[in-house]
């Protein structure tokens, strides 16, 4: 097998809304891949100042990238 760029997978579960917003994100800023979009996604939350790390006894579903209500912009809409 050849040697691989990116040689570690990494798999993320997500609901359609999630994804609806990453594919519109990415068609957004024409970027080439999913996968592509995501990297700039993570790279981007890497740098951002004020980044908390986990709390001991976080779940997975602790983590979404859209609030439940389906709000995203997290306007009160007045």
């Amino acid at each position: 097998m050849a040697d691989l760029e990116r040689p570690e997978r990494l798999q993320i579960m997500l609901t359609a809304d999630e994804l609806a917003a990453l594919e519109n994100w990415r068609f957004e800023r024409r970027m080439p891949s999913r996968s592509a979009a995501v990297r700039e996604l993570l790279r981007r939350g890497l740098h951002a100042d004020g980044f908390l790390t986990a709390a001991q006894g976080a779940k997975s579903q602790d983590f979404g990238i859209l609030p439940s209500s389906g709000i995203v912009d997290g306007g009160s809409g007045d």
